[in-house]
C-alpha cells in the first residue's frame, strides 16, 4: 500500500520517505550573504600521520606542483593531493571487500571554500577532484580547483570492478544512494581544519546527472551541510527515468528495419539521424520564432507544446522511408517516447519529454537507444542496483546480449513495483535510497539559508526537463514568492544530457551560485555561449555551422523565457528574460 499512498506525488518529485537521522548531518552557520575569506595551506604530507577521523584511512598525501594539471589551456596551481578510504568492510552478502574511496585536493592558496564533487553514472571511480566534471557546463573554462576551492571526489562506496554487481550488497546500495555523501562530508570538513587551521567559510556540492541527483538528495537529507547546491541534468527521479526509458525499447525494436548489428538489436535504425533531423526541422518551423527570433533555438518551450504537432507537422510516408517523411509506426513510437509513461493500470511512472530540435544530436540516440540496451546502463542499474530483490541473472553484468534481451522484454507492470519493494536484507527500496526523501519542498534547507541552483537541457533524452519543471512548479505552489529566494531553475534550449546538442551549452553555474550564496545576488540570468571552433574548453561538434561566431544567449530563471528585444542577433545582450 505504500506505493498507492504516494501516487499523486510521483511526477512532481517522489514519494515521502523519512530523512536520514540527525547524526548523518553536520550543522554549519546559517547562510547569510558573506564572502569566503582566503587562507594558506599549513600542512600537506604530515596529514597522513596527524589526521585522525573515525573509520578513515589516509593512504597518501602529495604536493602537486603547479601545471601538473591543466584545464582549458590554463595550469592548475600548486595543491595537496590526499587519497584515502572510509568504512572498509567485507560484505556478509557477496563476500566482496568494499570501501568509500576518495581523493581531496587542497589548494596552497585557498579561497576559503569547500566543494563536494558529486560524480555521475553508477560511480565506482574516484574522478580527479578538480570540480570540473561536476559543473555540468560543456567545456568548463575555470574549474573549482582553479578558483582555489578545496574539492573532494569519491567512488561512492564501490570500485569500477564491482559495477554493477555492488547492488547485491545492501550497504553498497545505500552508500551509492546517499550515505557516502553523508559520511565523507564531515570527514572532508575536518580535513580542511587540519590542513588550513580553520573551517571552510562556505560549503558547496555540485554534480551532473547522477551527480545532480546526489546534490539534490544532499540538499534534502543534509540540509545544513551545504550553503550552495548546484544540480545539473539532475536524475532525482533516476529509477523512474530508467524504467520509462527501458519501457520504450520494445517499441523501437519492433519497427527497426535492421534487427541486429554486432550481435545487438539495432534499435537506432528505427529513427536514424536523417529522420530525427526531419523532426527537428519541423519543430523549428513551428517554434523557433516564438521567442522573437528564428535562430535555431526554441527558447519558449511551453508555447512550443501547443504550436508543434507531430502528426500534423511531420509528413507521413505513403511509401518507403526516404528521409522526407516518417512512417505511421515511427510517429507512434516517437510520440510514445515523448509522452508521460504509465503502467497498464494507470500508475504514473515518469514525466514526458519536450519536443526540442536537440533530438538530432548523436547523444540523444546514445541515451534513447544504446543506453537502454547496454550492460553498463539502464538494464543492469534496474536489475541489480535499484530492484528488490536484485536479479538472479548475473550474466547480464558481463554479457551485453543478455542485458539487451532483458531490455527488449522489459515488462513495466512486473518490474516497476520492484523499485518500491523491500525484501530480506534490502530494507530500503530503490526509490527510497535513490531519490530525495519527503516531498522535495526543501523546507529545512531553505531555513538554513541554502541556495539551490538547478540547470537542465531541454533536449535531455534520459532525465526529462519537463519532470524538473514540474518539480519547480510544485515548489513554487508551496513556497509562493519565497521560492526564488532559495531555488532557481534554468533550462538550456537544445542541450542534451549535461552538454552538447545545438545549444549554447557553456556557462558558469558555480560562479552564479557563489555570487548568490556569498554576495546575495540571486541569478537573474546566466550567460551561455556556443562552443565553436577554437573554444578553449573544446568545440561542440553539434553546433550548426551557420551559427554566428561567439554566439551567446541568456539562460533565464524558469518560467521566464529569453526573448529577442533587438540588436546583435549573436549576443545575449539582445535578449531579455520575460514571461
Amino acid at each position: 500500500m505504500r506505493l498507492l499512498t504516494c501516487l499523486p506525488a510521483l511526477l512532481l518529485g517522489g514519494c515521502a520517505f523519512a530523512p536520514a537521522s540527525p547524526s548523518a548531518t553536520q550543522s554549519s552557520t546559517a547562510s547569510a550573504p558573506r564572502p569566503a575569506q582566503p587562507g594558506l595551506l599549513q600542512q600537506c604530507q604530515a596529514l597522513t600521520s596527524s589526521f585522525q577521523h573515525p573509520a578513515t584511512e589516509l593512504r597518501a598525501t602529495t604536493v602537486v606542483p603547479a601545471g601538473t594539471l591543466n584545464n582549458a589551456g590554463r595550469p592548475v596551481a600548486e595543491h595537496c593531493l590526499v587519497t584515502g578510504q572510509m568504512h572498509r568492510r567485507v560484505s556478509p552478502v557477496d563476500g566482496q571487500t568494499y570501501a568509500i574511496g576518495f581523493e581531496m585536493r587542497l589548494p596552497r592558496d585557498w579561497s576559503g571554500r569547500f566543494l563536494y564533487q558529486a560524480n555521475g553514472g553508477t560511480d565506482g571511480m574516484v574522478a580527479t577532484a578538480d570540480g570540473g566534471s561536476a559543473l555540468g557546463s560543456g567545456g568548463v573554462l575555470t574549474n573549482a580547483l582553479q578558483r582555489g576551492v578545496a574539492v573532494i571526489s569519491s567512488d561512492a562506496g564501490h570500485s569500477a570492478a564491482q559495477n554493477p554487481l555492488f547492488g547485491l550488497d545492501p550497504q553498497a546500495r545505500l552508500d551509492y544512494g546517499y550515505q557516502a555523501v553523508a559520511k565523507l562530508t564531515p570527514m572532508a570538513k575536518a580535513l580542511i581544519v587540519a590542513a588550513y587551521g580553520r573551517p571552510a567559510d562556505r560549503s558547496y556540492i555540485a554534480g551532473t546527472s547522477n551527480g545532480g541527483r546526489h546534490a539534490m538528495v544532499a540538499a534534502a537529507r543534509l540540509p545544513e551541510a551545504f550553503d550552495g547546491v548546484l544540480a545539473q541534468a539532475p536524475g532525482f527521479n533516476l529509477p523512474r527515468a530508467a524504467a520509462a526509458n527501458m519501457a520504450t525499447v520494445k517499441h523501437w525494436e519492433r519497427i527497426a528495419p535492421t534487427k541486429v548489428v554486432n550481435g545487438q538489436p539495432d534499435v537506432e535504425s528505427a529513427l536514424p539521424t536523417a529522420d530525427r533531423a526531419l523532426v527537428a526541422r519541423a519543430i523549428l518551423a513551428r517554434c523557433d520564432a516564438l521567442d522573437g527570433l528564428a535562430d535555431g533555438l526554441v527558447h519558449d518551450t511551453e508555447a512550443c507544446h501547443a504550436a508543434f504537432n507531430l502528426q500534423r507537422d511531420v509528413p507521413t510516408c505513403s511509401g518507403a522511408r526516404d528521409g522526407s517523411c516518417l512512417s505511421a509506426e515511427q510517429k507512434q513510437a516517437l510520440a510514445r517516447a515523448h509522452a508521460p509513461s504509465f503502467t497498464s493500470n494507470g500508475t504514473p511512472v515518469y514525466s514526458g519529454f519536450a519536443f526540442d530540435p536537440g533530438l538530432v544530436q548523436p547523444g540523444w540516440a546514445e541515451w534513447k537507444f544504446r543506453s537502454a540496451l547496454g550492460r553498463q546502463r539502464n538494464p543492469v542499474s534496474i536489475a541489480f542496483i535499484m530492484s528488490s530483490p536484485p536479479s538472479g541473472d548475473l550474466s547480464m553484468a558481463t554479457d551485453a546480449s543478455r542485458s539487451a534481451a532483458f531490455a527488449v522484454s522489459f515488462d513495466l507492470d512486473s518490474e516497476f513495483p520492484k523499485l518500491f519493494a523491500t525484501q530480506g536484507p534490502y530494507t530500503e527500496s530503490g526509490i527510497s535510497f535513490m531519490t530525495p526523501p519527503g516531498d522535495m519542498l526543501f523546507e529545512p534547507f531553505m531555513r538554513h539559508g541554502g541556495k539551490l541552483l538547478v540547470v537542465h537541457g531541454v533536449a535531455d533524452p534520459i532525465f526529462s526537463s519537463e519532470d524538473t519543471a514540474a518539480w519547480y512548479r510544485r515548489l513554487s505552489q508551496h513556497h509562493k514568492s519565497a521560492t526564488s529566494n532559495f531555488a532557481r531553475y534554468f533550462q538550456v534550449p537544445g542541450m542534451g544530457h549535461s552538454r552538447g546538442g545545438p545549444a549554447t551549452d557553456q556557462y558558469d553555474g558555480l560562479a552564479a551560485l557563489i555570487d548568490w550564496v556569498e554576495g546575495g545576488q540571486a541569478p537573474q540570468r546566466i550567460v551561455a555561449t556556443a562552443r565553436q571552433a577554437g573554444n578553449p574548453g573544446g568545440a561542440n561538434p553539434d553546433v550548426p555551422a551557420q551559427w554566428q561566431p561567439q554566439r551567446s544567449r541568456p539562460l533565464c530563471p524558469y518560467p521566464s523565457v529569453a526573448r529577442y528585444t533587438g540588436g546583435d542577433t549573436a549576443s545575449a545582450a539582445s535578449f531579455t528574460c520575460l514571461p
